[in-house]
């Protein structure tokens, strides 16, 4: 039996903090965390909980650099190993008008350099998918849904993949609650390297992951194609030269036919008389085949013969040897012109086998790309310095270097910072959320340190890296990947204007 009297209003509220790091304003209980699980009270205090996280360039035997987690990593500081300090973990400044959580300085190459480091809240953010596939996922600007709510959209079809495009802030604010939610979890899922479900209207379903295979309609896809059918046509041209007398490569875009195609004429092959259906381009160069589909090249068909619309008895002969091959080599079949010129299937004869296998060979894995894309031209800048838009001219001017989490990105021309990253190159859960809703994800800005005092930074805020990792106690160390350049280092400056 609990004789405890029950307690105040004034008891209560003392064990309560107020948690100013997103326009939500959680007020969290001793022992709990905030609504993102971010933040939490610890005895009292307002703590952030996830641990800040530092880079280390770490050099092997004869000074080679080891790869991104090729082995288990404790979290441990390497003495002695450059470090550099990544905005995961750090907080964030909102309400922006206060410098960033931490501004350190370091000396490198003899140059001593700042980097801001801070956590930004980005409701204007997306992430940009490249699904390496032939596959047919939806028509263009169809809606993309998870949990049934539209997160985004089809875009273009590029050189063996396919590009979706999701997020963005009308997915996220301009909806209802659920879509915003949905679109939210969605984004915060593969930015952090997780398998996500989707699915197109009027086409496929998916399941996607950062750095893994596509996953379309339960099929997982095991390699891009090599090109397009005429790009097949002019790679292997002459390893079938004297193996088949016509070779049709099917594909949604471009269906080449050998003997028309520009490859054949220069290997001075016959004429077959095979015409296929579709518009003809340039010679050898066929579109609209057949419809798009899960099918030979990224079409519909699934009898490669459907796609001859004749066979001229003039220039075709009997015994006529036809390949025909998707771009990928996944599907082939062989046929010879029987007395009638109608095409009857044989076994693939021994001089195509390894043709078609090297088809296969030059087809790259298959993969999902996850690029996060955000706006970082807002309010986030004053916890760099107070006149914002010259951190935006430093930017530009590729004085101030940007990276998320310690990975490089690109910043898009024109106004603002508006950057792109590829998750794949950052940390292990790098992202977190706040349920506004928003992606909140790491952002370094990196000078030296002359260059920030002239920008108006907040130059009475910086402090030596050492310093700081010695008062932070919850920190884990990560070895940079050896494919990121090092943050710390002079970037490529642009050709000065001669006049």
């Amino acid at each position: 039996m609990n004789d405890a009297a029950p307690k105040t209003p004034e008891q209560d509220e003392g064990e309560i903090v107020r948690c100013d790091a997103c326009p939500v304003i959680c007020r969290i209980r001793k022992g709990r965390s905030g609504a993102c699980d971010r933040y939490g009270n610890v005895d009292g205090e307002l703590v952030r909980l996830d641990p800040l996280v530092v880079t280390q360039q770490m050099a092997a035997e004869k000074g080679a650099v080891v790869p991104f987690l090729k082995d288990a990593w404790d979290g441990s500081l390497v003495a002695g190993a450059p470090t550099f300090l990544t905005g995961i973990g750090s907080g964030t400044t909102y309400p922006d008008y206060k410098p960033a959580p931490f501004i350190v300085s370091a000396q490198h190459r003899g140059v001593d350099t700042v980097t801001v480091v801070t956590e930004g809240i980005f409701s204007y953010c997306g992430v940009k998918l490249k699904i390496d596939t032939d596959r047919y996922l939806g028509p263009e600007q169809a809606a993309v849904r998870h949990e049934g709510e539209a997160v985004g959209h089809v875009t273009t079809a590029e050189y063996g993949s396919q590009m979706l495009s999701l997020g963005g802030v009308h997915h996220l604010t301009g909806g209802s609650k659920k879509e915003g939610n949905a679109t939210c979890a969605a984004l915060l899922a593969l930015c952090n390297k997780q398998a996500v479900e989707l699915t197109v209207d009027g086409g496929s379903s998916l399941i996607v992951q950062a750095g893994k295979p596509p996953i379309v309609d339960g099929k997982q896809e095991q390699r891009m194609r090599v090109g397009c059918g005429s790009a097949t046509i002019g790679i292997f041209a002459k390893q079938w030269h004297e193996h088949a007398d016509e070779v049709i490569v099917v594909d949604d875009h471009i269906t080449g036919v050998f003997t028309e195609h520009q490859a054949g004429k220069y290997l001075d092959v016959r004429a077959a008389g095979i015409r296929v259906r579709g518009r003809r381009s340039t010679p050898g160069r066929y579109f609209q085949v057949a419809s798009p589909g899960s099918g030979w090249g990224g079409t519909d068909v699934t009898d490669p013969l459907s796609i001859i619309d004749r066979i001229d008895p003039k220039t075709a002969w009997p015994g006529l040897r036809l390949l025909m091959v998707s771009t990928t080599g996944e599907d082939h079949a062989y046929f010879v012109l029987d007395e009638n010129l109608v095409p009857v299937p044989q076994p693939l004869p021994p001089g195509l086998n390894p043709v078609v296998e090297r088809i296969e060979e030059n087809c790259e894995p298959a993969l999902t790309s996850v690029i996060f894309m955000a706006g970082a031209g807002g309010s986030l800048r004053a916890g760099v310095t107070e006149n914002p838009v010259r951190l935006t001219s430093s930017v530009r001017e590729l004085v101030t270097r940007v990276t998320c989490g310690g990975a490089p990105v690109y910043v898009w021309p024109g106004g603002g910072i508006t950057l792109m990253v590829d998750v794949t190159r950052m940390p292990e859960n790098s992202f977190g959320y706040v349920p506004t809703p928003a992606l909140v994800a790491p952002i370094e800005f990196t000078l030296p340190l002359a260059d920030y005092a002239a920008l108006g930074g907040h130059t009475g805020e910086v402090k030596p890296l050492e310093a700081v990792l010695e008062a932070v106690a919850r920190r884990q160390s990560w070895p940079q990947p050896s494919d990121n350049p090092w943050p710390l280092d002079p970037q490529d400056r642009p050709q000065e204007r001669i006049t």
